[in-house]
């Protein structure tokens, strides 16, 4: 356990072999809330919906008040820079309750403006470039309003957004604003005993008079830096979650196919035990947000329980931290999850407040193992493990982060002590190859 430094402590965990809890050092603080009367805003932020950040900057949707806001964070302090609620050389020039932002490199700014049904592009000075509208094309229900909800964008200015009442996937659009098709439709998800009835019981007939089973339709989307798609769900049968049936969280290359590593005894779902907390929290996890940092660890926003859940680029769960209430570092109602560095920014809608979460030693410690593993310093990263351990001894991870380290050295003497990590980490898979080499080394002296 970590000692005590006179900082508040959140409940912070994780899981392991078992899946029983195991409380751990806080791996982020809150350093900073930001509210409607601190940033100076002339009307409290009403139904804010979403987050993003393109350098120092971050842009809230303030939705409810049909504007964005963009704020400024240098020398540790967050301010109010500008209100960006009327563009110029389009009408109408005023947004109308507008659900998300994305800003390219460059400053332009694309808007999903979801009542006046368009994703419009204005430069940094907020002049009019673009707008992407409703596709004519047959596959879009033309009986449909266009009510596009959350969007990402490519470095080549292709757009991906979300539309309200589409279940056919992420409407795809080219830079040209050129409507060509959907991706990664979301698969039909229904329980077993639904199957099993519909595919053994039913007649043919009765199969077809039925109502058909309808995708349904993703939550929120994030584009990492290599430009593939996060995408989160939250309509699925909850005893799917452990099967990976359901696949709350998808990583969705340029044809729509999912795939999001998945090397941990369970796939990234959040919380394991919301039958017994049922009580308390009300079922599974349901990730409201997503966000990847650059070193490939990606964070989920779970609505149900105000909780950020933390994966590595295998799908292996770093820690869990957060809870719902009114206090610093819990939420009302998290909708959205950005990041700034290794920071982590959480908007709570109800509160109109926007959390800034800043990495603990024990957490960089965690981030500069992965990152130090990741760009092939194996004994750097074996060393930064073995202080996390000092901190923690319960963590799994670090066992496997050693071993894996040691398997790079391609010793008889190194696989011997792989073994034995892995083996401190029930982490049969990774057991199984230091062995098959530790053989091979065996066999061949």
């Amino acid at each position: 356990q970590a000692a005590d430094d006179a900082y508040a402590s959140t409940y912070t965990y994780n899981y392991d072999y078992w899946q029983d809890y195991r409380e751990s050092p806080d791996a982020y603080r809150v350093t900073d809330v930001l509210y409607s009367t601190g940033l100076g805003l002339d009307k409290a932020m009403r139904r804010p919906q979403s987050l993003f950040v393109q350098g120092n900057d971050l842009y809230v949707v303030d939705t409810g008040n049909n504007r964005i806001l963009q704020i400024t964070h240098e020398n540790g302090d967050y301010t109010l820079t500008r209100i960006i609620d009327t563009l110029q050389g389009v009408e109408p020039a005023t947004l109308n309750s507008p659900s998300d932002v994305n800003v390219d490199k460059d400053g332009n700014i694309y808007i999903a403006d979801t009542n006046n049904e368009r994703v419009v592009m204005v430069d940094k000075d907020l002049n009019f470039i673009k707008k992407f509208t409703k596709p004519s094309d047959s596959t879009f229900d033309q009986s449909l309003a266009f009510l596009p909800s959350k969007l990402v964008v490519d470095v080549s200015g292709r757009v991906f957004t979300l539309a309200t009442n589409v279940n056919k996937g992420i409407v795809k659009f080219e830079a040209d604003t050129t409507f060509t098709g959907y991706v990664g439709a979301n698969k039909v998800s229904y329980s077993l005993y639904e199957y099993i009835w519909k595919t053994f019981f039913m007649t043919k007939e009765q199969r077809e008079q039925q109502e058909s089973f309808v995708p349904t339709e993703y939550r929120n989307i994030y584009m990492d830096e290599d430009s593939f798609i996060y995408a989160t769900n939250v309509s699925f049968s909850e005893y799917d979650l452990v099967w990976d049936v359901a696949q709350p969280i998808r990583r969705l290359n340029g044809i729509g196919n999912d795939i999001l590593i998945k090397n941990d005894r369970y796939p990234p779902i959040g919380e394991l035990y919301w039958v017994e907390q049922a009580k308390d929290y009300h079922g599974p996890s349901k990730f409201e947000d997503i966000t990847v940092l650059d070193n490939d660890i990606y964070v989920a926003l779970d609505n149900t329980r105000g909780r950020l859940f933390g994966y590595d680029s295998q799908g292996i769960m770093l820690w869990a931290f957060g809870t719902t209430g009114n206090s610093d570092g819990a939420f009302s109602n998290a909708i959205s999850i950005e990041h700034m560095g290794n920071d982590l920014i959480v908007l709570d809608q109800n509160e109109g407040a926007i959390t800034i979460f800043t990495p603990t030693e024990y957490g960089n410690l965690i981030f500069s193992a992965n990152e130090a593993y990741l760009r092939g310093d194996y004994d750097g990263s074996a060393d930064l493990w073995k202080e996390v351990l000092k901190r923690n001894a319960n963590y799994n991870l670090a066992f496997i982060g050693i071993g894996r380290s040691l398997m790079r050295e391609d010793t008889y003497e190194s696989y011997v002590e792989a073994m034995e990590y892995f083996k401190m980490a029930m982490d049969r898979d990774n057991y199984g190859r230091a062995f098959r080499l530790f053989r091979k080394v065996w066999v061949e002296k």
